[in-house]
């Protein structure tokens, strides 16, 4: 690397560590009376949901710093990311990183441990599935998921200022670089009657197509995932729980609607009419299995397409909606829009309340471009 590289890239990290820091100041300044919960604690609390973000140096030095300052000065029992800490591919000349190196991953960690409550991360395609793209670096992808296990989950405790203890699917049924590793990304844990947990789950077909497919590392990990979403529901049961909320990465497509975004699907069968590979026909339907037996409200929180939309796109076998599923797609990057278009949603939860969910999108009024703040 040449030395004047080397001071930028030095100047870079002293610049974001100084966000960061003004960041965490602000938090603790100006927010409003953290509260500790506990699982059988049922009054309503706040939850804050972001992901697929940042995509660029103006979302990495501007827009992320300006929303965490916003989720700071509330009083959040926590919030959770749902994975792509880049955009797709690398970007040339960027200040900020943008492939799959290990700096990557140190900004993503800086971010997160900047909030002031629990941070939850689940992984994303492009931090890990589509970093053997060239563009990324050509890294492997089942070593790029081994180093985010390393740095982001080895011990059962959230990120952030303030940690929650999370359940961890401990048992070896990933596939790694040598071989099967524990599924540390998969987490679980109750809070004010309502079970949470985390699934890695992926655009590009799961890790079924792109650069390099890895049938093995798919099959493995699904496996791993469709018994860890039916143990939360289990656990749910056990609990008592009002609801569920599971927080992935990908769009798996839910209907023949939205081609442009996502896998085109037989609603009552689940089967993938596209002609692209099918990563998530199996875990659909052990899904619609729980969802249906639990009869509770159930909330699906993905990002990956970016675009923003509470719905409620699951049907049984016979074509009928499934009223308790809510599909929440979180307010993910729009880079080619050229605007700062970094913002999060606020979920308020109360076990005590009929739907237990409401969501709230919240516009950051600094990250606001096309219509300023008034």
């Amino acid at each position: 690397m040449l030395r004047g590289t080397r001071r930028l890239h030095l100047s870079l990290s002293v610049a974001l560590a100084g966000v960061m820091v003004a960041t965490i100041a602000t938090g603790l300044a100006t927010g409003g009376g953290f509260r500790e919960r506990g699982d059988d604690d049922r009054d309503g609390y706040a939850i804050g949901l972001w992901g697929d973000m940042p995509y660029s140096d103006l979302q990495a030095l501007t827009g992320v710093p300006n929303l965490i300052r916003d989720m700071n000065r509330q009083d959040l029992a926590f919030t959770a990311h749902d994975g792509d800490l880049k955009g797709g591919n690398g970007t040339a000349n960027s200040l900020i990183p943008t492939t799959c190196a290990d700096a990557l991953y140190t900004q993503a960690l800086g971010f997160f441990n900047s909030l002031r409550a629990p941070a939850i991360f689940t992984p994303g395609d492009n931090d890990w599935t589509d970093c053997d793209r060239p563009s990324n670096g050509g890294f492997s992808s089942r070593e790029r998921l081994d180093h985010e296990r390393q740095l982001f989950f080895s011990t059962p405790f959230s990120l952030g200022q303030r940690r929650l203890r999370h359940e961890v699917q401990t048992e070896p049924l990933c596939l790694g670089v040598n071989g099967f590793v524990p599924c540390v990304e998969n987490r679980r844990w109750t809070l004010g009657g309502v079970t949470y947990a985390t699934l890695n789950i992926q655009g590009s077909c799961n890790n079924l197509c792109d650069t390099a497919p890895d049938p093995a590392e798919y099959t493995a990990r699904n496996l791993a995932n469709i018994a860890w979403m039916q143990a939360t529901f289990q656990a749910a049961q056990t609990r008592r729980s009002a609801a569920v909320m599971l927080i992935t990465q990908g769009n798996p497509g839910w209907d023949l609607s939205d081609g442009t975004r996502a896998p085109l699907r037989d609603p009552k069968t689940l089967v993938q009419t596209d002609g692209q590979p099918d990563g998530y026909h199996d875990f659909l339907s052990a899904l619609r299995d729980e969802v249906i037996a639990f009869r509770k409200p159930v909330a699906y929180v993905h990002g990956d397409s970016h675009y923003f939309r509470i719905d409620k796109p699951f049907q049984d076998a016979s074509g009928r909606r499934i009223e308790n599923f809510t599909r929440v797609e979180t307010l993910g990057d729009n880079a080619p829009n050229g605007n700062n278009d970094v913002h999060w949603v606020k979920v308020l939860v109360d076990a005590r309340s009929r739907e237990v969910f409401a969501y709230q999108p919240q516009i950051v009024p600094a990250n606001r471009t096309a219509v300023p703040a008034p």
